[in-house]
């Protein structure tokens, strides 16, 4: 019975899944985030820039090196991802890190990475679509309901809840357009358009919690570089949101043509975000900038100390809100069953924390390191 409890408690730090794993999970990371940057953001503004690289050769060839770099970044970020989850899966048919809703999450995850690789090879028609999509809700169903029953903390649950209810808000618009192009219909589908844009909204606020759920530092802690971190970060986040959001107002007083310029310009970085990460900035521009903000600070913070929410919480937010290529919906899985194994680091009883520390591997380095 001991044993069977150290087996369940298990998982929740990196390298408790393998060497292979770890670097895996660590690659991933890094590569995914150049993989946005160079592929999925870089080449939509090249193609918005089309004038200005026929009339500068040297911006041309920058252009399309960069994403013949990002397309490279795109072929690796995939394989790390198949490699990830069947690593993960093996390990939790091993008991590490098993949790009781394995017995549903396996099949389902091992479903959706078959149709994927077959999808691969045979691209689907519009039911295959609709398939994927019904697999993959299946699949977050699960992990959601894993993350509710063991996981007392509200802020992360809220947190959870509300990226997966914005992720949500995609399949709808997907799924339900799909479906009716299957059937033929010439009507719009209810209300797609609206539950899309409350879905886009979601996953900013999500981006605003995580710095809530799991990097929020109290005042009053008594690490006086935490906390001298939290107070910098709180002014200069506060100043870079209260300035943006003024700035559309303050120019409008000073020169229209000013603020209509500005206007003009976000409205090209919004083409670009949503061609990449699905998100068409309909929003004020200074709620996107403080969710970057909040979960950037966040996930620096977690991989610092080395928790498998940083990667987490990561791969969710990489992956975007538009989750058009079918490793990015891989990546959302990924991340939610890495989430839904750090809360298990909290979880071990005091007096087993001597049995854990003698029977489980010392924690390795983790990607970045930070003296404390």
């Amino acid at each position: 019975m001991l044993g069977a409890a150290v087996a369940e408690k298990g998982g929740g730090r990196l390298e408790e899944h393998g060497l292979l794993f770890e670097y895996t999970a660590k690659f991933l990371l890094l590569a995914g985030l150049l993989e946005l940057i160079l592929y999925r953001l870089v080449s939509r503004l090249g193609m918005h820039l089309s004038k200005l690289a026929q009339k500068y050769e040297s911006v041309r060839i920058s252009l399309k090196t960069l994403s013949s770099i990002g397309f490279t970044l795109l072929n690796l970020v995939s394989m790390l991802v198949f490699l990830a989850l069947l690593l993960l899966m093996l390990n939790k048919s091993r008991a590490i890190g098993a949790g009781r809703y394995d017995a549903l999450l396996i099949p389902s995850v091992s479903l959706l990475v078959l149709l994927t690789v077959a999808f691969l090879f045979f691209p689907p028609t519009m039911l295959g679509s609709i398939l994927y999509n019904a697999v993959f809700i299946v699949v977050l169903a699960i992990l959601v309901a894993e993350h509710l029953a063991t996981n007392h903390s509200w802020a992360q649950r809220s947190t959870v809840l509300c990226f997966v209810l914005g992720i949500g808000g995609w399949l709808y618009y997907q799924t339900l357009s799909t479906t009716y192009g299957l059937l033929k219909l010439a009507a719009a589908p209810p209300i797609v358009h609206e539950v899309n844009r409350i879905g886009e909204a979601l996953m900013v606020l999500a981006s605003i919690l995580v710095f809530w759920a799991y990097g929020a530092t109290p005042l009053w802690t008594n690490n006086k570089k935490q906390r001298r971190r939290a107070v910098i970060f709180a002014l200069v986040g506060g100043g870079v949101f209260l300035g943006l959001l003024g700035l559309d107002y303050i120019l409008g007083l000073y020169d229209p043509a000013v603020a209509e310029s500005v206007r003009k310009a976000g409205e090209g970085i919004g083409w670009i975000f949503q061609m990449g990460m699905g998100y068409t900035f309909y929003l004020p521009f200074a709620f996107y900038v403080a969710g970057l903000l909040c979960w950037s600070y966040t996930v620096i913070k977690l991989l610092t100390i080395g928790r498998l929410a940083g990667y987490g919480l990561g791969l969710m937010f990489i992956a975007g809100y538009a989750l058009q290529l079918s490793h990015l919906t891989l990546m959302v899985v990924l991340g939610l069953m890495l989430l839904n194994l750090d809360k298990r680091r909290g979880a071990v009883p005091a007096n087993d924390a001597g049995l854990e520390g003698g029977l489980l591997s010392q924690p390795s380095q983790p990607l970045l390191s930070e003296r404390t």
